[in-house]
């Protein structure tokens, strides 16, 4: 699937291809944001001035023209809260819910059909690591068609997420997921508990928290 993957056909600034694309990217918000009525109410959605700006700053990152891809993911990135960086491989239908905080590296690729949820994370294990590896490894994720990131997801490293998986939200994956399967994160236990013994409990759970 990685092969595939990222020999994805990327559409040339100004194309038939490019505008294709963008309309697609219109029509898929419409189709899947239940929220969004229409075509117009679609332009204001947040986080497509994200997508439609990589679909144009990642031609140029292909071409060499580095900084000029870079200012755009930038402009992008202070309009929307969403940082693709444009090295990145989306491929088409590619949905961003919401958009705030999600983060998808240099050497991601992203298939067709995924649907990413906010504060979605697509990184690398760290510098540390990474300056180690060999010019032109990959960092990052692959992600197979059809798979759904749950809000907060952080996947790491050059791992591989198979076709039609799910990722939970608060799930940290940092291993290749197969196809068709499912990768959650614990749910919260509920717990009920009176007087003292619950405000002494609240307080242990808080504290190692490190939030009070």
């Amino acid at each position: 699937m990685r092969t595939i993957a990222q020999t994805r056909p990327c559409a040339a600034v100004g194309s038939p291809g490019l505008l294709r694309l963008l309309a697609e990217d219109l029509r898929t918000v419409v189709e899947r944001d239940p929220a969004t009525r229409n075509a117009l109410e679609a332009l204001l959605h947040p986080a497509l001035p994200a997508v439609w700006t990589h679909r144009v700053a990642h031609p140029l990152h292909r071409r060499g023209r580095r900084l000029s891809a870079r200012l755009l993911m930038l402009l992008a990135r202070a309009f929307t809260g969403t940082e693709i960086h444009p090295g990145a491989v989306l491929g088409r239908r590619v949905f961003i819910d919401h958009g705030a905080g999600v983060v998808i590296g240099e050497t991601a690729v992203v298939g067709d059909d995924v649907t990413i949820y906010h504060q979605v994370t697509l990184g690398a294990v760290g510098w540390w690591r990474d300056r180690r590896r060999s010019a032109g490894e990959r960092r990052h994720p692959v992600v197979g068609d059809r798979v759904v990131l749950g809000t907060n997801a952080t996947v790491l490293g050059p791992v591989t997420v198979g076709h039609d998986a799910v990722i939970g939200a608060q799930a940290l994956v940092i291993d290749d997921v197969s196809s068709h399967s499912r990768a959650l994160a614990p749910a919260a236990a509920v717990s009920l508990r009176d007087g003292r013994s619950h405000a002494v409990a609240l307080l242990r759970h808080t504290a190692s928290a490190g939030c009070w």
